[in-house]
């Protein structure tokens, strides 16, 4: 999770696409807004749900345009080969 975040904070999309799970990733990813500033994350909790499986529940803070936002959500991940890949988040669980 905060690999991801850090590549979020960098705009580097090819990391982000590399470790989102196929069955869910998008052909492509535009992290070009200039308006957006990543501030910080808290991972609140990391939830097992087998060998495979695992929820993560974190906080994301940014400003966008200079209006301060904060991103509330609880992502599931796989293992597969050797590695763990984001696949989508819970319903209803930003904020």
């Amino acid at each position: 999770m905060r690999s991801r975040y850090t590549a979020y904070v960098l705009k580097d999309a090819s990391y982000l696409l590399e470790t989102w799970h196929p069955s869910t990733r998008p052909a492509e990813l535009d992290l070009d807004d200039p308006g957006l500033r990543w501030l910080g994350l808290e991972v609140r909790r990391h939830r097992p749900i087998d060998d495979l499986h695992a929820e993560v529940e974190f906080v994301a803070r940014s400003r966008h345009q200079g209006r301060g936002q904060r991103m509330h959500v609880t992502s599931r991940f796989v293992f597969e080969h050797n590695r763990w890949f984001y696949v989508d988040d819970l319903e209803g669980s930003a904020s």
